[in-house]
């Protein structure tokens, strides 16, 4: 394993699987673990101190997203990068947050408005210190943020779940320069889309944001390979 789990310690009176399932997903998505890399499932659950059965139930819920090959034989590992996931993953995240935007500005309220706006304050001071996971994390709060001001409780763990391939490049692509200041005016004129109670002006807004983030994915794919 590329990182010591050891010192982690995991509540058991809830259930083990669902602690490590977003931990090696989180591993998986930030390049800690990279494509192609073995995923140990033994050393797993012996730094965890716990069965290989809660490991085991992980990594099935991340083959079933892809993001895991499990292989007879060849064992597990870190799925390679995959272009035509990764476009079909933009396609669905893209009429996912679209809606969720058109739905959100029919319930837009000022505190709605705050929250974003404090949001996406927290984003422009971890840009600012070049603290890029962190600026990734309140990224994605912001588009959480939204689905649920859309009113569906559901949309986001969908949407989550979609953009996985997508969060790969983000973790593995160096920020371009501008990038992350133009990010930060993007979301602003989200928020201005929001407050106009138009859905239309609000999805059109959000489709614009994710076809600049997704222009800037291109341009990494085109260039040497992700692995």
């Amino acid at each position: 394993m590329p990182v010591d789990l050891s010192t982690l310690r995991l509540d058991r009176s809830r259930p083990l699987r669902d602690q490590i399932y977003p931990l090696v997903r989180g591993l998986i998505l930030t390049g800690i673990i990279r494509p192609g890399e073995v995923i140990d499932e033994k050393a797993i659950a012996a730094q965890l101190d716990v069965s290989r059965t809660p490991v085991r139930e992980a990594v099935k819920r991340l083959s079933d997203e892809r993001l895991v090959d499990v292989v007879a034989q060849s064992g597990t590992k870190a799925s390679k990068m995959d272009r035509k996931a990764i476009e079909e993953s933009f396609l669905i995240r893209r009429a996912l947050e679209m809606e969720s935007a058109a739905q959100a500005a029919q319930h837009m309220a000022q505190e709605h408005a705050d929250r974003l706006h404090d949001i996406l304050a927290r984003h422009e001071r971890a840009v600012e210190k070049r603290q890029f996971v962190e600026a990734i994390a309140r990224d994605d709060e912001f588009h959480h943020a939204i689905t649920e001001i859309s009113d569906l409780p559901r949309l986001w763990s969908t949407i989550d779940i979609s953009k996985a391939q997508l969060d790969r490049c983000r973790h593995m692509m160096l920020p371009r320069a501008g990038q992350a200041e133009a990010t930060l005016e993007q979301h602003r004129e989200i928020i201005r889309g929001l407050n106009s109670r138009d859905p239309a002006k609000a999805a059109a807004a959000m489709k614009a944001h994710l076809d600049a983030a997704w222009r800037s994915t291109v341009a990494v794919l085109d260039g040497p390979g992700l692995g």
